[in-house]
């Protein structure tokens, strides 16, 4: 097998995409669309977000200290893309994007009604690397849509069909290829 030899960059993909919703003091809102993002520790449960100094919520965050992940799905595709191209200095991307603010149990960004799970946050140390800083929160709390709780009551994410990024692009995920350890167990079992 031939491989290329790239400069040094970032090629860890795919990448979950979200949208972020903010809120700054004077209570203007806003969504920003954030691919590098992730979870950092589980107990507490911790995430980060990286945002550029010079998108319009960055200043939102570094204000209040505040911001909710919104996960996204085929059905929010659209307005990922939009609310990651257009800057709230113009607009109001909840109205353009015909999406519903929600208000939050914990922080003062709203949730974004549309999106099955909704993660509020709270930021305990920001870090600038460069070209973007990095905000790691602890979680606060966190909605899920009852439509995708199993019979046991278990969150399954795959029915509200997320998406992730990768090299500019929204794809939609596929089909479970195996659960967490089956590739240990006795019978091979996926399940």
């Amino acid at each position: 097998m031939a491989k290329q030899n790239f400069k040094p960059g970032n090629m860890l993909y795919p990448l979950p995409v979200v949208m972020v919703s903010v809120a700054d003091r004077a209570g203007r809102q806003n969504i920003i669309t954030v691919a590098w993002t992730g979870t950092v520790c589980s107990d507490p449960p911790m995430v980060s977000v990286s945002v550029r100094p010079e998108r319009y919520s960055y200043h939102m965050i570094e204000e209040t200290g505040e911001f909710v992940i919104n996960l996204t799905t085929e059905a929010l595709a659209r307005a990922v893309d939009f609310c990651g191209v257009r800057s709230g200095r113009d607009l109001d991307k909840f109205k353009a994007c015909s999406l519903t603010a929600l208000k939050a149990d914990c922080v003062g960004a709203p949730l974004i009604a549309e999106s099955p799970v909704n993660i509020e946050c709270v930021v305990t140390e920001r870090k600038d690397l460069g070209s973007h800083t990095m905000f790691l929160a602890r979680v606060v709390a966190v909605h899920a849509e009852d439509q995708y709780m199993d019979e046991k009551g278990r969150f399954c994410l795959e029915k509200a069909k997320p998406i992730v990024y990768s090299h500019g692009q929204y794809l939609a995920t596929g089909r479970t290829l195996g659960t967490f350890g089956y590739s240990v167990r006795k019978n091979g079992n996926r399940s």
